[in-house]
């Protein structure tokens, strides 16, 4: 393996091992406290641009199973898209020697495949540390003696949603023709999410993230997870507010409650550096806008968040975290929209959150019949 670098915008320089792709790239270097879940990580599109650290030591000991798809034509458990989405990974121990029934490959050799570099022997901690101080940082993955450094670049100021999700309409069967049907907006959306749809009865119609669906028939919208800043997604934006005019049941996840809020009329920011991992407190609210008593654990990607005091009067908190106050769910004070700053389909990560798609389909399926 040849000697490699992780270089940041600020200058500071941590050296490692390369194993994936022997190439360079840049990104924007974020760190995830998940402690399994490597392969539904790196294939998740909201990791689209970045460069990704792991805290968790070691990693690569499970390998990495073959990619197949359902029944539905999804990729099969295991995967969230149909290919490595992250930029990069950097990790303390890179385990050669895996073991599982499932495995077909290594990390090493499925990396190589997709043309994503990686480095191991890098001080995964120092870098968690100095990303918690100063914020997320842009930063590059390249030899540890190039004869030319490779530019910066920043992905959350380009169009990252265009670039993950559909490019046509793509119908998906619950196995019952007569079900309610939810339109999936895709803004780099999860396998598991529809998933989680046609597991609970309801039929699927996943549109590309600039699809003017207002003027589709359809129950239920819900509005997917993705990448970057949601402010680059102004046709999403102007849709979902069109929708917001329908008297159908709504729902956003992730990027998709950036969106719902940025619709309604609220505000988005970027946080310090974000909430990824899969062990993230939220508190759900009362709807007198207290604390409640009801904590849940959720598995959580995202860079931005809406702002509180900008949500519309008729809007209220769902969820907030509980390590930092910040919004992990908005709704409406009367009408069936609510946005959940986490991931209810949870893979990987716990299932607390999943009695939210639960609700949602029971309402969707409420006011069909």
């Amino acid at each position: 393996m040849k000697r490699g670098r992780l270089r940041l915008e600020d200058g500071t320089v941590f050296e490692g091992v390369g194993f994936g792709a022997d190439a360079a790239i840049a990104g924007e270097v974020v760190f995830n406290t998940g402690m399994v879940g490597y392969p539904e990580t790196l294939t998740d599109p909201s990791y689209a641009g970045e460069i990704l650290v792991l805290t968790y030591p070691m990693v690569g000991n499970y390998g990495v199973p073959a990619y197949d798809r359902d029944q539905a034509g999804l990729p099969a458990p295991g995967f969230e898209s149909g290919k490595i989405q992250a930029a990069g990974l950097v990790v303390w121990e890179h385990c050669e020697g895996y073991s599982h029934f499932r495995a077909s490959r290594s990390l090493h050799q499925w990396l190589a495949g997709e043309g994503v570099p990686a480095l191991a022997a890098v001080d995964t901690r120092a870098i968690t540390k100095l990303l918690r101080t100063k914020g997320t940082m842009l930063g590059v993955i390249e030899a540890a003696d190039p004869s030319e450094e490779l530019p910066l670049y920043d992905p959350n100021a380009t169009d990252l949603v265009a670039t993950v999700s559909v490019e046509e309409i793509i119908r998906y069967s619950s196995g019952a023709a007569d079900a309610p049907t939810v339109v999936v907006l895709d803004c780099g959306c999860k396998a598991s999410i529809v998933r989680s749809l046609l597991d609970r009865g309801l039929n699927v119609v996943r549109v590309p993230h600039d699809h003017y669906f207002p003027g589709m028939e359809f129950d239920g919208l819900l509005i997917s997870n993705g990448p970057g800043d949601p402010r680059m997604c102004p046709s999403a934006i102007r849709n979902v507010e069109r929708a917001l005019a329908l008297d159908v049941p709504i729902l956003g996840i992730c990027l998709g409650n950036q969106l719902l809020g940025l619709a309604a009329g609220a505000e988005t920011y970027k946080l310090p550096f974000g909430h990824r991992s899969q062990n993230q407190p939220c508190i759900e609210m009362k709807a007198t806008g207290e604390r409640g008593t009801r904590c849940v654990i959720t598995s959580q990607n995202h860079g931005y968040a809406v702002r509180t005091e900008s949500l519309p009067a008729d809007w209220r908190l769902w969820f907030v975290n509980a390590n930092d106050d910040t919004v992990e769910g908005i709704r409406h004070v009367s009408k069936p929209l609510w946005g959940v700053q986490f991931h209810p389909e949870a893979n990987p990560g716990p299932v607390d959150s999943a009695w939210i798609f639960d609700n949602f389909a029971d309402v969707v399926k409420g006011r069909r019949s």
